[in-house]
């Protein structure tokens, strides 16, 4: 018999610990992005360091500034009143999703084009920039679209972008050369590494002011629409980022960032 209630204390005790730790899981679920960023008192924002444009930290003062930038600013706005209240974690095509589901960043705002596949691992905001993949080359390349890019022609892009996959596909001949990032592959390109580079026709465009001896070529072959991309299944968050786009949008403040950085106002 005491074996028996032995048995029956522990059982018991088993299935107490067993209910607290549920609990506890839940709770822990339930704790949204939101709560987990007014508890820190700031968001935490993965964005580009080398995308002139959207996110380009000057290694003189090593401020960091873009469009994506001034979008995590606002969001920081929205939440505290105050915009200061950010900061800004250097992400690429390659890292930003792990950090991301990592819990090292609260939402990534880098150039990232919505895709079925990434929203497999991600949620996405409504769409804040829509882009377009293009070909960035030496002033007098023979390469002036993507009809050329044949065999034997070396093409510059990021790892982990769907630049490459895109490149891949509408040119299957071409050599396909990734770098960690697309100020590498840029350096790479002007290095003579490469014949040209693709990504968004927005990046290009910053890396054409960057240098003028490489232009943009050939328009648009793909539609890139930008996402700002948030925790699988924080739907609350989401919203949040939802409303401040649209109250940007209604308020004219988009418009006026999209004109500052990008030279001409959107469509």
């Amino acid at each position: 018999m005491k074996k028996r209630s032995k048995l029956g204390v522990l059982l018991i005790l088993l299935a107490v610990c067993l209910v607290f730790a549920g609990c506890g899981g839940k709770k822990e679920k339930d704790g949204g992005t939101l709560e987990a960023i007014k508890a820190r008192g700031k968001v935490i924002a993965g964005v580009k360091y080398d995308t002139k444009l959207f996110g380009l930290k000057d290694p003189a003062t090593g401020k960091i500034e873009g469009f994506d930038i001034d979008i995590a600013k606002a969001l920081a706005k929205k939440i505290f009143g105050d915009e200061s209240k950010v900061e800004l974690k250097e992400v690429t095509s390659k890292t930003r999703i792990p950090l991301l589901q990592n819990g090292d960043i609260d939402l990534i705002i880098a150039t990232m084009t919505i895709t079925e596949e990434r929203k497999e691992q991600v949620d996405f905001s409504d769409v804040y920039f829509k882009a377009g993949q293009s070909l960035l080359v030496k002033k007098g390349s023979p390469i002036q679209g993507l009809e050329d890019i044949k065999k034997g022609v070396k093409v510059l892009t990021a790892k982990g972008s769907t630049s490459a996959k895109n490149i891949r596909e509408k040119a299957p001949d071409a050599t396909v050369l990734e770098f960690e990032n697309y100020q590498d592959a840029f350096t790479a390109l002007k290095a003579g590494q490469g014949d040209a580079l693709t990504t968004d026709n927005a990046i290009l465009l910053g890396m054409q002011k960057q240098d003028p001896n490489y232009i943009v070529v050939g328009g648009n072959f793909t539609d890139e629409p930008y996402g700002i991309a948030i925790k699988k299944g924080d739907s609350e968050f989401v919203q949040v980022v939802n409303d401040l786009l649209k109250e940007m949008k209604e308020s004219g403040e988009y418009d006026k960032l999209y004109e500052q950085w990008m030279g001409v106002k959107p469509e």
